[in-house]
């Protein structure tokens, strides 16, 4: 890469992450040898394009004007890098942000096949249970459940993964096992990222829809802990079957009231407003939704 495209780079990020430490711990760099980069690009240019004080890192009006012609700059120099090759060949840098355990538990063991597909592509995981901002962490695709926050951001639906009620054996023994929707208020229940809410369970049969009220005696913020907590018989959890499919599969949960949905949370690829999807980050979505569809 040559040295006007590093330092081209390396502002992009400084100006989406306000941190030439973190941008350039990004691409490689020392904080010392971020700022001389973009300094010395500010002098090519010829005007300050960004306001530096001791507490942050902020865009001049010209350096705004600036960021928004240089990415797109790249993205359509990304983009005509990977047409030019004409094989397929994804290189570079590909940042996802995801959470934490859907990234452990279905993208991970799948992400062998793609990666060895993409050998010169390089991969960052980003996985938090927090939802990252896509323009500030430099992420390329978010793959996301639930309604979509930011209705300009460009994404496409992957899949969905079905809402369960799960409990451990254990658990069910000493406790009974539900046989109608009913007896779920006798029930100790773990509310989760999914559920249930304050408004309850709603749950179909037959056409027939039902929303049931239960009392949450465990509240955990991430769904590995719901799972867990599930798993150690502290009750009955409302968990995604990606979510808990290995329990499952083991013997270690089984399905609360099978005959009945809960209907299902969507997966959507995420990609950044404003600018075009990398090949790469597009590559990814396709390979996941098809990954994802296979049932073995």
């Amino acid at each position: 890469m040559t040295d006007r495209l590093v330092a081209l780079r390396l502002f992009v990020r400084v100006a989406r992450s306000g941190s030439f430490s973190r941008a350039g711990r990004e691409l490689g760099f020392s904080q010392p040898s971020a700022s001389r980069i973009v300094s010395e690009l500010e002098r090519e240019v010829g005007a300050a394009l960004l306001m530096r004080t001791t507490r942050a890192v902020t865009l001049t009006e010209a350096g705004a004007d600036y960021l928004a012609r240089t990415e797109a700059i790249l993205d359509a120099l990304d983009e005509a890098d990977h047409a030019a090759r004409g094989s397929g060949e994804l290189r570079g840098v590909l940042r996802v942000g995801l959470a934490a355990s859907f990234g452990v538990r279905e993208v991970i063991p799948r992400l062998p096949a793609f990666a060895d597909r993409h050998p010169a592509l390089r991969i960052e995981l980003l996985m938090s249970d927090q939802r990252q901002d896509l323009v500030h962490d430099g992420v390329d695709v978010a793959l996301r459940f639930g309604e979509l926050a930011d209705s300009v951001a460009t994404a496409r639906r992957l899949g969905a993964t079905r809402r369960l009620l799960v409990a451990s054996p254990d658990y069910l023994a000493r406790a009974g096992v539900p046989q109608q929707p009913a007896d779920l208020a006798d029930h100790r229940f773990i509310a989760g990222p999914i559920g249930p809410g304050p408004r309850g369970i709603a749950m179909t049969h037959d056409d027939r829809t039902l929303v049931v009220r239960v009392q949450s005696r465990l509240t955990v913020t991430v769904n590995e802990g719901a799972t867990a907590a599930a798993v150690a018989g502290l009750g009955i959890a409302m968990s995604g079957h990606w979510g808990c499919r290995a329990e499952l599969d083991a013997g270690r949960l089984q399905q609360v009231l099978p005959a009945w949905d809960l209907g299902a949370t969507e997966l959507h690829a995420v990609f950044p407003a404003g600018r075009a999807a990398k090949p790469s980050a597009r590559a990814l979505g396709e390979f996941i939704a098809a990954a994802l569809a296979d049932p073995s």
